[in-house]
């Protein structure tokens, strides 16, 4: 069962949110981050993107870089731009896309949920992404950035956040670049804080949507100073990462297409030809076309649209993976056609998420860039816990999540 709690969380004064929240630091690269940041010395990613403020083409990996974030945390905190709270607390968040709001819960993740797999995770994650986030937590002391968690949907959770959504929000805003509104309220009272931890104790398991690397590095580092801690007891604040925790059926999951430089050789008849064998291959015409459901692709090849359907027997519904159309078009198109086997690896192909949609995967090939796109049907939650439940793993580029979370509306001190 999940073990949370709440915590005294560091949050920027309400007048001075806006110059401090930023984009996650996974989003955007650094010179991304120095045009954001500009002369805005509040923003949070001279924390989270501290090479900003090294000339550029600094490497974000060198040691200095990780020993400024720390640098500039103190100083966020004793120019009072972050200041903690005096009790503990949890927090909820909530976002809203195109007229959809999603609220979620910020809270303490126990750590060894994490080791024990009580948080449950569907994607692989790569040691050198994981060692980068645990020297960021290890000099900070903190987590400065969330991890995405959902949860089994609770009907009396629910009730709570609504009850404190009907009031007047900690903050309020519209981030830039993406538009969306973002709204804050500290969950204080003590009979609220015991509900949560109660209702949070009663779900069997907790699932990662985003932020996997956080995730294992937050963990890391808790196990790390465990272990180094003669007077461990159980109850130190580093047994616990901070998590924002959404109900799994509010959560909105985008499609993560492909783009592809060339077609192994193949003359675009010849392309054709060969997906005809395990798909029904459709000419839709000069319009944009969308896959319509499940097993359905949308290919964009020399100016034309076309509907891939999937064959039966070509996937197995009964297979968590087996039935993914990310696992399908891996296996029966980039792989079998095209010679494309390591997605994580191979420089033929690239990918296109989240909200730049088909218009994007059709100028990259337009423009000569990429010579083909394909776009898959959204994966599900359902289908994201059933993997994790399943103890097994997604292919990569399987999950585009949005809103995406913005970062300094509430950190979480290690000690």
């Amino acid at each position: 069962m999940a073990t949370i709690k709440p915590f005294k969380g560091i949050r920027p004064p309400k007048d001075l949110v806006e110059k401090v929240e930023c984009r996650p630091y996974d989003v955007l690269d650094s010179e991304e981050a120095r045009a954001e940041a500009g002369d805005n010395e509040m923003s949070l990613y001279h924390i989270t993107k501290p090479e900003i403020d090294f000339a550029p083409g600094t490497s974000e990996y060198d040691p200095r870089v990780y020993e400024k974030a720390a640098e500039n945390f103190e100083k966020f905190q004793s120019l009072g731009w972050l200041v903690q709270d005096k009790s503990e607390n949890y927090y909820i968040y909530a976002q809203t896309m195109n007229g959809h709001t999603q609220y979620g819960l910020v809270v303490g993740a126990y750590v060894d949920d994490y080791l024990n797999g009580v948080i449950k995770k569907h994607e692989l994650t790569r040691k050198d992404k994981e060692e980068d986030r645990m020297k960021h937590v290890r000099v900070c002391d903190a987590n400065i950035e969330p991890v995405f968690l959902a949860y089994p949907d609770n009907d009396a959770l629910d009730k709570l956040i609504m009850r404190h959504a009907a009031t007047a929000p900690v903050y309020d805003f519209i981030a830039p670049i993406d538009g969306f509104r973002h709204q804050f309220w500290v969950v204080d009272e003590p009979a609220d804080i015991t509900l949560i931890t109660e209702e949070f104790a009663k779900m069997p398991a907790l699932y990662i949507a985003d932020g996997h690397h956080r995730s294992a590095a937050a963990a890391l580092v808790g196990a790390e100073k465990a272990a180094a801690d003669p007077n461990h007891n159980g109850e130190e604040e580093y047994n616990y990462f901070m998590a924002v925790c959404f109900q799994a059926s509010q959560l909105t999951v985008l499609d993560y297409n492909r783009v592809v430089k060339d077609l192994n050789g193949l003359s675009s008849e010849e392309f054709l030809e060969k997906l005809a064998c395990n798909f029904d291959v459709k000419d839709m015409g000069t319009d944009i076309y969308r896959p319509a459901r499940l097993h359905n692709f949308s290919l964009y090849l020399d100016g034309h649209w076309y509907s891939l359907d999937a064959k039966a027997g070509t996937f197995n519904d009964a297979d968590p993976i087996g039935v993914l159309d990310v696992d399908i078009s891996s296996r029966l198109i980039l792989d079998a056609i095209l010679n494309i086997g390591d997605l994580r690896s191979s420089k033929r192909i690239d990918f296109v998420g989240g909200l730049r949609g088909l218009g994007e995967l059709k100028r990259r090939v337009d423009s000569g860039e990429m010579r083909a796109a394909l776009a898959l049907y959204p994966v599900t939650m359902g289908q994201i816990m059933n993997i994790a439940d399943s103890g097994k793993i997604m292919p990569p580029k399987a999950t585009w999540f949005e809103p995406k979370l913005r970062s300094g509306l509430v950190i979480h001190k290690l000690s």
